[in-house]
């Protein structure tokens, strides 16, 4: 079964740093793009950074200079370094990507990582 884990949330103050992690396990053939997305209390789930197969990468403007998003595909493994943290990064962190799997291809979510900053 293919599935994404992510790890590396928790209780942080103002102007910390986390570093989240999203392993890919499973039969994985190849592994396209891949995305961290966040959904805060009474919001919707919005997209903060993608990183390409190739490393390419592009990031929402509330989190641009702050946070980096790469990726170890020996490893199969994503990452976020979150740096300057602030109240409003509060939410729970959801990695997403596209993986090829025994010739099927499937859309996987994790299961969400608790990030809080407090003031």
């Amino acid at each position: 079964q293919v599935q994404l884990v992510e790890s590396g949330g928790g209780l942080v103050q103002a102007g910390g740093s986390l570093r989240l992690s999203c392993a890919a396990s499973g039969s994985i053939f190849s592994i396209n793009a891949m995305h961290w997305y966040r959904q805060a209390p009474g919001k919707q789930r919005e997209l903060v950074a993608t990183i390409t197969g190739g490393g390419s990468t592009n990031y929402a403007d509330p989190v641009k200079g702050r946070f980096t998003i790469s990726r170890d595909n020996a490893k199969n493994t994503m990452y976020l370094q979150m740096n300057s943290l602030k109240p409003e990064d509060t939410a729970v962190y959801y990695c997403n990507a596209d993986v090829v799997s025994s010739g099927t291809y499937y859309l996987l979510w994790g299961q969400g990582t608790q990030v809080t900053v407090s003031s």
